[in-house]
Parts: structure tokens; C-alpha cells; sequence
């Protein structure tokens, strides 16, 4: 059958604008924006950092923002640093890193030192460091927050997002903050503090997350960018292999910083052992035991894992 007239269509086809079809900003559009936070955010880290450099403001300058991947943050990150994996919103990832002389001379200095790193440099930070790392790691989130709702370019009306640590490792290959693929939006720090060369804090971030601090709606790719909330199985390769060191913290003990400053050979600190002991990697808690003994060796007979399925009675020599 063959119509007797041509059928036309009562109004014209819908045509929208590109920029209604837009998945949310990129780096072009994001990146000048983070060039501004960079140096809004120097000028404050100078005065925040002062108390810790004692009393004198160093010299904070920001570098351009670049893009780069997670190779890019590994030839610019040393074996030894304190890296930081934040959450802006809890879920979209924010790397902060510091590199370790600068936070072992602080410490030095918080201890009635001279503000001198060792020498050599050790393999791992002590725990006055990783509390020294703490204290940084809030000072440098909040003073982000108080820079980002100063600067222009956020979204209108869009509330100011939190920002909170998630997790820490000295070294950036344990900490894994990113896939290996995925674009990121890297800035660099100078800290001249007056000692023989500048020191850096460096950041990284997905371009969706650099979206999510700017109150921009996250589009497709924003939002492959965001932190990978597939687990992966401890007994699949690669990671069925990779070595861990376990802690078990026999004594957990809170003493007064005055008697820590005035500890000498031959001092007695009275020390109890819980009868539940915790088994840790890093700063997480996956198990607890009791302490025992298995052929003249010290042990821990398991009695509670992270695995609600696995049965007690494992021990770990």
C-alpha cells in the first residue's frame, strides 16, 4: 500500500546544545581552577607550617598544575615518603605526599632538637613521625577547605565537600592509591624553609575528584575516575604474593610526653599484657590472639579474624 501524501512531522526534530550534552568539565576547564587553589592553598600552608618550622613562615610556591598518570607520581615520589590517600566525599581519592626529611627534621625539632634529619635516612618512619604525619594530614585538608571556598570557579551553590583520611603508607607501591592507567591531575608544592634546598608536598587526584572538590556534576568519565570499589581476592595473583609485615601488639600503653622526654638506660616502665592481643598490618586490625608458646617459639593462637566464616584456633608463629 502506498500512502496518497507525504506524511510531515508536526513540529521540528529536537536539537539540544553541546554544551546540555556534556558529561561535566574536564582537565581543561579544571586544571586553571586548580592553578588558583594551588596558590590560594601556598599562601595559607606557609602560615600553617610556621609553628611546626619554629615560628618562622617559610616561602610556599606552587607549580603550574599537569596531568600525568600513577608512573608520573612514581618518579616524582621518593622510596621513603609520607603518602596519604584522602577521600573527598569518602569516595573520590586525593594523594598528598611529603617528602621524609622535611617530617623527620620537624620531628626532630618537636623533640628539643636542632631540626636535623638522620643520617642515613631509615627504612621506615618511627611512630613520633607517623603522629607528625597525622598532625600534617588534618592541617593540610583543612587548610584545602578554607583555600577552595576562597577561590573562584566553584559551582554556584554547591556545598563545600569534606575531606577526610582514609589510609597511609611510607611507600607509594603499598599504598597503590590509583590504578596504573588513569589520568590524573598532578601539583607540586615548594617549602623553603631556609635549608639547603626546597622541600615538596606533592598532590594528585583523578579529574573526577578535582570535579567533586569544585561542586561540578561528574559525567561518565568523572565517575570511572572515582576510587575502585571492586575487591580483589587475596588469593589471586598478584597479590597472593605480596609480602606483608605483621605486627602484634603485645603492649599498648599511653605515657605521658614528659616521661617519654626523660627516659635514660636503666628506667622501669611497668607494663601489663592484654589478654586479648591485636594483629595489625599497618594501622589496620585483622585479627586477635592470645600469647602461647609452640616448640620453645613464641605464638599467637588466633581467636578472632576479620573473616567471620573462618574458625579459631589458627596459630601464627
Amino acid at each position: 500500500m502506498k500512502p496518497e501524501r507525504t506524511f510531515l512531522a508536526e513540529r521540528p526534530l529536537a536539537r539540544h546544545a553541546p554544551e546540555l550534552l556534556r558529561q561535566g568539565p574536564g582537565a581543561p576547564e579544571l586544571l586553571p581552577l586548580l592553578a588558583r587553589l594551588g596558590d590560594r592553598l601556598a599562601r595559607r600552608m606557609a602560615a600553617a607550617l610556621a609553628p611546626l618550622l619554629g615560628g618562622e613562615a617559610p616561602l610556599v610556591t606552587c607549580a603550574p598544575p599537569r596531568e600525568g598518570d600513577l608512573s608520573t607520581l612514581h618518579g616524582a615520589i621518593a622510596t621513603l615518603a609520607a603518602n596519604s590517600l584522602m577521600g573527598v566525599n569518602d569516595t573520590a581519592p586525593l594523594f598528598v605526599s611529603i617528602e621524609a626529611e622535611p617530617v623527620l627534621r620537624i620531628v626532630d625539632r618537636a623533640f628539643g632538637g636542632k631540626g636535623e634529619a638522620p643520617v642515613p635516612m631509615p627504612d621506615r618512619f618511627p611512630m613520633a613521625a607517623e603522629l607528625m604525619v597525622g598532625r600534617m594530614e588534618t592541617l593540610i585538608a583543612d587548610h584545602l577547605i578554607s583555600a577552595l571556598s576562597m577561590t573562584a570557579g566553584r559551582a554556584p551553590g554547591a556545598p563545600m565537600p569534606a575531606i577526610t583520611p582514609l589510609r597511609r603508607d611510607s611507600n607509594l607501591a603499598m599504598l597503590a592509591p590509583f590504578p596504573e592507567t588513569q589520568p590524573l591531575a598532578l601539583m607540586t608544592m615548594d617549602v623553603d624553609d631556609g635549608g639547603v634546598l626546597p622541600w615538596q608536598i606533592t598532590f594528585a587526584m583523578p579529574i573526577g575528584t578535582l570535579a567533586r572538590l569544585f561542586g561540578y556534576a561528574e559525567g561518565s568519565e568523572a565517575l570511572s575516575t572515582g576510587v575502585n570499589r571492586a575487591m580483589a581476592s587475596p588469593a589471586d595473583e598478584p597479590f597472593s604474593a605480596l609480602p606483608l609485615e605483621v605486627s602484634a601488639v603485645i603492649v599498648d600503653m599511653k605515657v605521658p610526653f614528659s616521661a617519654i622526654a626523660t627516659l635514660a638506660p636503666g628506667d622501669v616502665l611497668p607494663v601489663s599484657i592484654a589478654r586479648s592481643v591485636p594483629l595489625r598490618v599497618g594501622e589496620a586490625t585483622f585479627a586477635h590472639g592470645t600469647i602461647g608458646a609452640v616448640d620453645e617459639r613464641v605464638a599467637v593462637q588466633i581467636t578472632r579474624a576479620f573473616d567471620e566464616n573462618q574458625l579459631p584456633g589458627s596459630t601464627c608463629q
